[in-house]
């Protein structure tokens, strides 16, 4: 939909915001009747999207994965549909071993090593998929705006470092659609790491009656990269917030190298990337990683040598997963 998100888009609103208005007008009714008006298809089995206001990183996918591990704690058995962003599939179908970041995406590479995974547009033809394959309670990463599908639940992520930013619509901010038509829909919001930005859209929520919870995201490895020396290297949407957690984590960042989200890692990049870090650690996200594995002998190789940073979400209320379990089933059983 759009590159890398302008910085304005996390600032106050200037010149470089209002210039674009117009067509951020434009934009937000087009999105907000799309909402309000979608016919959603009902799946064979509940829906739990997990989505967010704006475009860009907010913690989506670790929180999909956190609520596949609690949902399998309740006795259900979860799968996951997404659409693949980064891959070439376009039917819908299911994940299998044999895939790579090229065919599925990174992040659907990441969600099916807990869970079976549908990938494609067709979102409700995933449902069915999953449906066949066994699974009870489908978690859509994604997919909150489109409503294409009947959403029995919708968690909502939103980094607490970022919130809404400058709260305007794409391309003047942020948002996918106006706040005030996208907040109906929601039936949790979680805020997500540290920070105070979301503050405000928590105030907007508790005025909308909807509940809000946060989340905390714990990152692993640490004792690999306290006190390291390190290059650090991220194609996500916030690398930032990367960099921010290794220096937390006690790393040294000597160097860095920032790429566009979702970016397919070229053997001459990764060469470059081993060549310009010397004796420096290289270090890089889950998500980066998982666009390393199975696309060529170089790029197996050159994963084999970093240092991957894992990161999971721990929710501070137990009751979030209860919540969209309760509801998801429940409105699913009402039709």
């Amino acid at each position: 939909m759009f590159g890398a998100a302008p910085h304005f888009w996390w600032k106050k609103p200037g010149f470089l915001a209002w210039l674009s208005l117009p067509a951020s007008w434009a934009y937000g009714r087009v999105a907000a009747g799309r909402m309000r008006n979608a016919p959603s298809l009902r799946a064979p089995l509940p829906v739990i999207c997990v989505g967010n206001f704006t475009v860009g990183g907010s913690g989506k996918t670790p929180l999909a994965l956190a609520l596949a591990k609690a949902v399998k704690a309740e006795g259900f058995r979860p799968g996951f549909i997404t659409r693949g962003h980064g891959g070439t599939v376009k039917r819908a179908r299911l994940a299998t071993g044999t895939d790579t970041s090229l065919t599925i995406g990174d992040e659907a590479m990441l969600l099916a090593r807990s869970a079976p995974v549908a990938v494609g547009k067709d979102r409700l033809a995933g449902a069915r998929l999953l449906a066949e394959a066994g699974c009870t309670i489908a978690i859509m990463d994604d997919g909150f705006q489109s409503r294409t599908i009947a959403i029995d639940h919708a968690l909502v992520a939103v980094d607490a470092r970022r919130g809404i930013g400058n709260g305007y619509v794409m391309p003047s901010g942020p948002l996918r659609a106006p706040l005030s038509g996208q907040m109906p829909f929601a039936d949790q919001i979680i805020v997500v790491g540290d920070g105070e930005a979301g503050d405000p859209l928590v105030r907007i929520a508790a005025r909308a009656g909807k509940p809000v919870a946060r989340a905390t995201l714990v990152p692993r490895n640490i004792g690999k990269v306290k006190g390291r020396r390190v290059m650090a290297f991220a194609g996500i949407a916030d690398p930032e917030k990367f960099y921010a957690t290794l220096r937390k984590m006690g790393a040294e960042i000597v160097k860095f190298r920032s790429f566009p989200d979702h970016h397919p890692f070229s053997d001459e990049e990764l060469r470059s990337l081993e060549n310009d870090s010397g004796d420096l650690l290289l270090v890089t996200t889950e998500k980066d990683a998982a666009r390393l594995h199975g696309i060529s002998a170089y790029h197996d190789t050159f994963q084999a040598r970093i240092i991957t940073i894992p990161v999971q979400i721990q929710l501070l209320d137990d009751s979030v997963v209860k919540r969209a379990i309760e509801e998801a089933v429940k409105r699913f059983q009402a039709g």
